[in-house]
C-alpha cells in the first residue's frame, strides 16, 4: 500500500526549530521524488522542499537557508529540519510523492510559530 504519514508538527516560538518527518510506504526509495509542502488559510499549498530518488534537492524561495530536507534511510522517512521559524511559516505542512505515475499525499501536520 503506498503511504505518506507526517509527524512531528507543534506549536514553536518564532527564533525556534522544527524536525517534520515523513514515514514513507513501502519504502522512501519506491518514489521517484518526496517532498514537503505547506499551506496556510487562504493561501495555496507551496512548494518547502524536495528530494529526488537521487538525492537532488530544491527549496521553496520563501524557506531557503532555513530548511534542510534529507532521507533517513533507518527509519525509512524524509525529514524536515526547519530552523530560525518565523510566525509566517505556520500552517499544514504536507508531505507528496511521486510513484509510479501519480501522486500521493499525507493528511498534513499543523506547525504554529508564535510571535
Amino acid at each position: 500500500q503506498v503511504r505518506l504519514v507526517e509527524s512531528g508538527g507543534g506549536l514553536v516560538q518564532a527564533g525556534g526549530s522544527l524536525r517534520l518527518s515523513c514515514a514513507a510506504s513501502p519504502s522512501i526509495f519506491s518514489f521517484k521524488a518526496i517532498g514537503w509542502y505547506r499551506q496556510a488559510p487562504g493561501n495555496e499549498r507551496e512548494l518547502v522542499g524536495r528530494i529526488t530518488a537521487g538525492g537532488e534537492t530544491n527549496y521553496g524561495d520563501s524557506v531557503k537557508g532555513r530548511a534542510t530536507i534529507s532521507k533517513n534511510r533507518a527509519r525509512n522517512t524524509v525529514d524536515l529540519q526547519m530552523n530560525s521559524l518565523k510566525p509566517d511559516d505556520t500552517g499544514i505542512y504536507y508531505c507528496g510523492g511521486a510513484i509510479g505515475g501519480y501522486s500521493t499525499w499525507g493528511q498534513g501536520t499543523q506547525v504554529t510559530v508564535s510571535s
